[in-house]
């Protein structure tokens, strides 16, 4: 396969997870079980003594769980700039009814990522990054995937939604599983329009899940929503230890960093958050929103909440939808999982509600600019506006 990606796979591909150094608290608490993650099957080992974590914080200090940062230039990705990254592909061209035709490139390849501070896990990848693109487009949109596999196992693309059964991506059915070194083509149209994901469908279904092998699809409805201040959250978590249990949860990958950098947003403006729950092993995961009450659209595939004035939803794994509400105040305000393990691993954050006069400061706080502000208010528009580029 002669494809211009493979350069850049062959730069980041992964050789050997190693254990950073400025190990943070709940870093140090999990260096013993997370050091098997160097390979896929790792020795049976004693079970780590929980006696030696460091005592885990009230929720009033949860804050302090995690100490240090993760490198995210080294990383390769965000989790702040994935709430707003979204992928609108190149539009190439019309089908023969005037629809637009809008092509995405995806490939497979094995990375490390690092997940907490320290903390180094061998991840499957799309796009080298976990979770993989943003796709977003508008439902009716005829939309090519070019998939390619870089990876050293066989991986799919199967995405939620209507398609025809050969673009489903199933290992064994029609083109099934791309193997390491090849590649195809995914086509079909946008429908319906809803809050929906794609992951790899390879077996063991749960090891490419678990590994990373997911993100967001996100299809516009033609007569669009309400303008707000828009963010893409995907609610994951890892194994490192491969005991069929996991050691970091998140949002976004990175366990804690929306705690350490709250989320910029302003006093009454609707903020709207496209929730998706890919988390293995775990049968339930929960969003909780503090001092607020949000509009809930289950799947998103509707123009009417579905759920009105909740503070707390509940997703299994592959579910997901839409949250809307408004701060009534300035402050911070955390956001987590309400399952407490869940949320002392990782899975916390803070929205920062602020004045309009203390917005630029709020952005500058947490690293972010006026690039980041303009694509969190204006994801359809760019969708439109950006396509071809």
């Amino acid at each position: 396969m002669d494809d211009p990606r493979q350069s850049a796979w062959t730069r980041r591909k992964f050789v050997g997870a190693t254990l950073g150094t400025g190990i943070g608290i709940l870093g140090s608490a999990l260096l013993g079980r997370a050091s098997q993650a160097q390979g896929d099957t790792p020795t049976p080992t004693p079970t780590h003594d929980m006696s030696e974590m460091t005592p885990m914080p009230d929720h009033a200090g949860m804050r302090e769980m995690l100490v240090g940062a993760v490198d995210h230039i080294r990383n390769g990705f965000d989790p702040m700039q994935m709430l707003v990254d979204w992928d609108y592909g190149t539009i190439n061209g019309e089908t023969e009814d005037g629809r637009p035709v809008r092509e995405y490139s995806i490939s497979a390849g094995d990375v490390e990522i690092e997940i907490a501070p320290g903390i180094f896990f061998p991840a499957w990848t799309y796009n080298a990054r976990v979770p993989g693109p943003s796709i977003r487009c508008t439902e009716n949109d005829h939309l090519r995937i070019n998939f390619a596999n870089f990876g050293t196992h066989p991986h799919t693309m199967h995405f939620h939604g209507f398609h025809p059964a050969e673009m489903d991506g199933v290992e064994g059915e029609y083109r099934g599983a791309i193997n390491p070194g090849e590649s195809f083509m995914y086509e079909f149209d946008a429908d319906p329009f809803g809050c929906h994901l794609y992951h790899c469908h390879a077996a063991p279904l749960k090891r490419h899940i678990h590994k990373g092998m997911y993100g967001a699809f996100i299809v516009d409805p033609q007569a669009g929503r309400p303008a707000a201040r828009e963010f893409m959250m995907i609610m994951n978590a890892f194994d490192t230890n491969f005991d069929g249990g996991n050691e970091v949860y998140a949002v976004n990958t990175v366990g804690h960093e929306f705690m350490r950098r709250p989320i910029p947003v302003k006093v009454g403006e609707l903020v709207r958050i496209y929730l998706i729950n890919i988390v293995e092993f775990d049968l339930i995961n929960s969003f909780h929103l503090h001092a607020h009450f949000f509009n809930y659209y289950d799947t998103g595939t509707t123009i009417e909440p579905t759920l009105r004035t909740v503070d707390t939803i509940m997703q299994a794994q592959g579910q997901r939808g839409i949250l809307e509400f408004r701060p009534r105040y300035p402050g911070r305000y955390m956001f987590h999982a309400h399952v407490s393990e869940f949320a002392e691993l990782g899975w916390m954050g803070f929205f920062n509600a602020v004045r309009d006069m203390d917005y630029p400061a709020a952005l500058a706080e947490v690293g972010l600019d006026e690039e980041w502000d303009f694509k969190s208010q204006n994801g359809p528009a760019l969708r439109v506006s950006e396509g071809n580029s």
